[in-house]
């Protein structure tokens, strides 16, 4: 990462802190998140994300719980797929290494009031720690939504080749792992979990998964809009 990007994603989240500081969370209460399928990570509370380096196994479960634990606990606040519409801060730009590992936990475990009202309810307790890196997980391999945006028409035209059944299935696992390796996070976090990717897993797994996989960007696109 360079010193201007590492800049200017410090400079998005001590602006989205303060602009996003009025927005309450309200009684909300916070859903359970299953964590059984991932290991354990011991009773003291982590600095740094102990699923990033577990192997890629372990991380893609990460991911999937956590977009879960995140659907049902923060997206009301600070966005679907982590896209903050501004009233909350946008988490996407926090740093995927230590210094954003403590600032998020500290909030998850503690939460965060400001005048007395609960702009964010303390998760630690009632989630636990597995489910605070898995929500982390999440939110740290979240795409640029601009490099998506930019690749829409090619990924719609990938989609409905594959609709129509009639694929080179190794020729679309490869130009979707092209147009993956492209798309970047705003973390810094070195792999994007994104639709592409997703969608070439798919295929990769299952050769005639065509419609499976037209869905993955369906779906996605429609996201990202």
């Amino acid at each position: 990462m360079t010193r201007s990007r590492h800049e200017r994603l410090l400079l998005a989240v001590a602006f989205s802190l303060t602009a996003g500081a009025a927005y309450p969370h309200g009684d909300v209460a916070p859903q359970p998140v299953n964590t059984d399928a991932l290991p354990d990570v011991g009773e003291e509370w982590l600095t740094e994300n102990p699923y990033r380096d577990m192997g890629e196994e372990v991380w893609k479960s990460a991911i999937d719980i956590g977009a879960s634990g995140f659907n049902q606990n923060c997206a009301r606040c600070h966005g679907l797929g982590a896209i903050s519409g501004g009233l909350a801060p946008d988490l996407r730009f926090l740093e995927a290494e230590e210094y954003g590992d403590e600032w998020f936990v500290e909030r998850f475990r503690l939460g965060y009031t400001q005048n007395g009202t609960t702009k964010m309810p303390a998760f630690g307790e009632l989630l636990g720690q597995k489910a605070a890196w898995a929500i982390r997980t999440y939110i740290e391999t979240r795409p640029d939504d601009a490099a998506i945006e930019e690749r829409s028409d090619e990924l719609k035209e990938i989609r409905d080749h594959l609709a129509s059944g009639e694929v080179d299935t190794e020729a679309v696992v490869a130009r979707l792992t092209e147009i993956a390796a492209e798309i970047e996070t705003l973390s810094g976090a070195p792999v994007a979990d994104s639709i592409a990717a997703r969608a070439a897993e798919k295929l990769t797994a299952d050769p005639t998964g065509f419609h499976a996989a037209a869905e993955i960007l369906t779906v996605g696109l429609s996201a990202a809009h």
